[in-house]
């Protein structure tokens, strides 16, 4: 597995030490499990926002009958 040295300040690192201490873990897993969570939630945004941008281009006309004045106007387009 590989491996990533990452800097912390004083102050970060003592409340790193106190957090780990307080969930009786490392501060190693402490900082693996909010990583991997962060990715996680990383990954799960950028699917919703596939998901949507599929939906709203799917229903794009649907979109533009029920909000005509928000419809993006081409140059030279009258208002």
């Amino acid at each position: 597995m590989s491996a990533l040295n990452v800097e912390f300040s004083d102050r970060e690192l003592e409340d790193l030490r106190q957090i780990a201490k307080e969930r009786g873990t490392t501060m190693k897993a402490l900082v693996r499990e909010a990583t991997v969570a962060d990715i996680a939630r990383h990954r799960a945004l950028q699917e919703g926002a596939e998901v949507f941008r599929r939906f709203f281009a799917d229903n794009a006309d649907a979109f533009a009958d029920a909000f005509p004045d928000d419809e993006r106007r081409n140059p030279g387009q009258a208002a």
